[in-house]
């Protein structure tokens, strides 16, 4: 009985201060958004790239190369590494392996007239099949052996001159725009795809950047390493796709996660002093109930508890409210630039469990932390001149 009196104690006595709870409360819920916000931001960078992978493909790029834009596979080292038995054969008898090249061009954002780089993709045959994730959203796919390419969806939409009917000029020629594909919440989103062929060309390029492969199955993919990493002729490296495009997000991620976590504990400074400020004030304005808890039996770790319990509910219901305003987040769409190749990124912001989980779980420290001192102050006062106040 002692436990729970306290409980309802504590629950009443901010349900009675309304307007200094909601005050307190607020300010919290502020501080909770914030890292709330920055940790999705982080999370929907990574579900962005690691759903751009594939766990059945593998992919292959030049060794000591970070970035598909950085790296360069020759013709005839493509060529030995398509001749892998851990490769499918596609419906017309060869392997489903691409051999794409990969160049960063700038164009100019909608929303601010700045130019920012996008990635080109210069595809083969392939390629679609082995990105089941892209679908055609309008127009037609780009015909072989011709200079029409086609523009994911965040490009059509955040670029200039990115829609169907309209040419984009770099490498020194036209290429019409004749299609806009949807590649979901995926890096390919932010890409535009041609022919590799018609690409290489135009940028001087003799190699291609990366090859793809579509493994008969995902247990293949240490013997298909092993061989290709093994084979001197390539000086490659091989990847599974799914932790090749989780590897870009590392550099973001963790800037993203660092600067969260540096704003939070400055603002979260402000809310504990809050918090404590609103402690001290309840403390002080319930002298003689104090007193009158302490006579009637109750022990300075019964009116410790009390008081953190407050302060903790305080806190929670900062916590609630924050990860609440971070929830809508969930629907809008954000576009940076990827620190690992220097790309645009379109992505949005995640939501995760442990995300919730760890959020509350701040607040709860929040309120702690805030009303630790005062609840102290309240366990330590003197029956007899708390009684006599009263």
């Amino acid at each position: 009985r002692l436990m729970a009196v306290p409980l309802a104690y504590s629950w009443r006595n901010l349900s009675t201060r309304r307007l200094t709870t909601a005050l307190t409360a607020g300010g919290m819920a502020l501080v909770v958004f914030v890292f709330a916000a920055t940790l999705m931001l982080a999370e929907g960078l990574r579900q962005t790239l690691v759903a751009t992978g594939s766990p059945g493909n593998a992919i292959v790029l030049r060794k000591g190369s970070e970035t598909e834009v950085q790296s360069g596979i020759e013709r005839a080292q493509a060529a030995a590494v398509a001749t892998r038995p851990e490769i499918a054969l596609g419906g017309d008898g060869r392997a489903l392996a691409a051999k794409e090249s990969v160049v960063l061009i700038g164009l100019t954002k909608k929303s601010t007239g700045k130019t920012s780089n996008v990635v080109i993709r210069g595809t083969a045959p392939a390629s679609l099949t082995l990105r089941p994730q892209i679908r055609l959203a309008s127009g037609r796919l780009p015909r072989p052996g011709t200079p029409e390419i086609m523009v994911g969806a965040a490009v059509a939409k955040g670029f200039a001159n990115a829609e169907i009917g309209q040419s984009l000029r770099f490498g020194k020629r036209e290429w019409p725009i004749v299609g806009i594909f949807d590649a979901g919440q995926t890096g390919f989103s932010s890409e535009i795809w041609g022919d590799a062929d018609q690409l290489m060309p135009a940028f001087g390029r003799g190699a291609y950047s990366i090859v793809v492969a579509g493994l008969r199955e995902p247990g293949l993919f240490d013997a298909f390493k092993e061989a290709v990493e093994a084979d001197p002729r390539l000086q490659a490296e091989a990847w599974r796709e799914t932790r090749y495009y989780e590897k870009q997000s590392d550099m973001m991620r963790k800037f993203l996660t660092v600067l969260g976590v540096a704003l939070t504990a400055i603002f979260s400074l402000g809310a504990m002093i809050g918090a404590t400020i609103t402690m001290y004030s309840a403390v002080a304005n319930r002298v003689p109930e104090i007193g009158t808890l302490r006579a009637i039996g109750f022990t300075r770790g019964s009116i410790l508890a009390a008081f953190l319990l407050e302060s903790m509910f305080l806190g929670l219901l900062g916590g609630v409210a924050g990860v609440g305003l971070a929830a809508g987040l969930s629907f809008v769409s954000f576009s940076t630039t990827n620190f690992q190749t220097f790309s645009e990124l379109s992505f949005k912001f995640a939501l995760a469990p442990w995300i919730v989980a760890l959020s509350l779980a701040f607040s709860l420290v929040m309120g702690v932390v805030g009303g630790f001192l005062p609840a102290v102050r309240a366990s330590r006062m003197n029956i007899v001149a708390a009684l006599r106040q009263g």
